[in-house]
């Protein structure tokens, strides 16, 4: 046993090293070439960010893994041994708290504040948002803390007479106890009246976990519901509305001279805001201009695109032609592997959560299965499936985005994305994140039966007073597939029509 305990550290430690490099090689080829050398402490924060959460989706593979370093011991105590992952899991999601409510905001006001400042005045403006933030969230967290921060359990008393030991055993329905005087000593056969109810006040990092939950899981279940199904379904959509075949020179130029002219509409409305800016005036009709300003600008960067793709130029023309051909193929592919992940989600939920009794383990015993074919498949399967749970939040987020207009985008772009695009999708994940872990320990409770991880968010976090009953009734897995099914239809109705900016742009007056 203590060799696995030994294998288990080493193995996390290495992974948590190639987390952290993995996320700077994201970071380096994501970023923005504006940000190149600058904006450092922004990138620190999304390095940061990036590496706690995908080190907390890992590590409900690595709760079940330390429960198996114990199973099968021949002493009592030895999972006194193993890895302390209670106190782990509540120190991963503490800094995930602090970082989502107080560091990510400061990266944000920092580095979105006025270029025309001061350093020091930019520190001091985005001090004065996270201070008031800090100050109205502890007020918030103490008083729920102090008036509803109990956990109710219901249990039942039960009792039984005592008798000498006996030669032989001898139970039954009709005499489920020792003794003939026993009065009530099984819970099948206890009466509902033996049913109560203990309380007792919740530690307050468990209950900060809880309610940090609480808001990712509303986010997780309006992101998550909706990106379930737009993910794979927009990348089969994306290769049915894909470039049949290249455009002649006349076309492109036509095409091109569209373009040119919306580009110039855009960066007049664009001035016209920033002049605003200057101004002082930057009321609820700025923002809402700048959301529309983004968002046509982002139709336009994907029509851009688009007639590059329909007219390759230079002296790889054809070499590129074949690449776009390629890349289509490969999203197709993709979208159809995606679909069946998501048709696995979806039926899993159902059969196993939303029915009572479940009508089967489903993933459960699939990840079972694949642990004995060989040790670290069924992990790899778990941590799978639990990511890309991660990425439909993503999608849904940026198809919301682009049709809602109260809902800011920020577009993740291959060499082209901005630090404040970054520091919110590292926030959104950081925030869906303690859900999406909450949700898997949930959704596969028989693949991590008695886990740290199940404590917190399974026993605790479904018997805290006010909160239990979200839990109790579903109310989040019913939410998450009804929006699904709302955008599988949507995608049938809409999915093969591709939006453009059409009409002269102008902004709201």
């Amino acid at each position: 046993m203590g060799d696995f305990n030994l294998a288990l550290v080493i193995v996390a430690i290495v992974v948590c090293v190639l987390v952290f490099i993995f996320n700077i090689y994201l970071l380096i080829n994501y970023q923005h070439p504006d940000d190149v050398n600058q904006a450092y402490f922004p990138k620190f924060v999304v390095v940061l960010g990036l590496s706690i959460a995908a080190i907390s989706i890992l590590m409900l593979p690595a709760d079940v893994a330390n429960r198996q370093a114990c199973r099968h011991a021949i002493y009592n105590g030895a999972c006194n041994f193993t890895l302390p992952m209670k106190d782990l899991w509540l120190a991963v999601y503490i800094a995930d708290a602090i970082l989502v409510f107080f560091v990510i905001p400061f990266a944000m006001f920092y580095y979105e504040g006025d270029q025309d400042k001061s350093v020091g005045k930019r520190i001091k403006s985005a001090l004065l948002w996270v201070i008031t933030t800090a100050i109205v969230c502890a007020l918030v967290l103490g008083i729920l803390y102090g008036l509803v921060g109990k956990v109710d359990f219901t249990v039942r008393h039960l009792s039984s007479g005592t008798a000498s030991f006996p030669s032989s055993w001898d139970f039954s329905s009709g005499q489920p106890c020792i003794g003939n005087g026993a009065r009530q000593c099984s819970a099948y056969s206890a009466s509902p009246s033996s049913e109560t109810t203990w309380s007792m006040r919740a530690t307050f990092p468990e209950y900060v976990v809880a309610l940090a939950t609480i808001v990712g899981s509303v986010l997780f279940t309006i992101f998550g519901g909706v990106g379930i199904a737009c993910l794979p379904l927009g990348l089969i959509f994306s290769f049915i509305r894909r470039p049949k075949a290249v455009i002649t020179r006349s076309q492109y130029i036509k095409e091109a001279t569209e373009l040119g002219k919306k580009a110039r509409e855009m960066k007049k409305a664009a001035d016209a805001l920033h002049q605003e800016e200057r101004s002082g005036s930057k009321g609820r009709k700025w923002r809402k201009n700048v959301k529309a300003v983004e968002k046509e600008l982002l139709l336009l960067e994907d029509d851009v695109k688009a007639l590059e793709e329909m007219y390759p130029q230079g002296e790889k023309a054809e070499a590129a032609w074949a690449m776009t051909v390629l890349g289509y193929l490969a999203k197709f592919v993709l979208g159809i592997l995606g679909l069946i992940v998501s048709v696995a989600w979806v039926a899993h939920i159902i059969i196993y959560l939303l029915v009572s009794p479940p009508l089967s383990a489903f993933l459960n015993e699939v990840f079972i299965k694949l642990d004995d074919v060989w040790g670290l498949l069924g992990t790899a399967a778990f941590a799978f499936f639990c990511f890309y749970l991660l990425l439909a939040v993503i999608a849904g987020a940026m198809m919301l985005g682009l049709r809602l207009v109260f809902i800011t985008i920020h577009p993740m772009k291959w060499g082209a994305t901005l630090m404040n695009s970054f520091l919110f999708n590292v926030g959104l994940i950081l925030l869906c994140s303690i859900s999406v872990i909450q949700f898997c320990a949930t959704a596969f409770a028989y693949y991590a039966q008695a886990t740290a991880a199940q404590e917190i968010f399974g026993h605790t976090l479904q018997s805290l007073r006010g909160i239990k009953y979200l839990y109790k009734y579903n109310v989040f897995q019913i939410a998450f597939i009804v929006l699904a099914g709302l955008t599988f239809v949507y995608y049938l109705a809409f999915g093969w029509r591709r939006k453009r900016p059409s009409g002269r742009f102008q902004l709201s007056s």
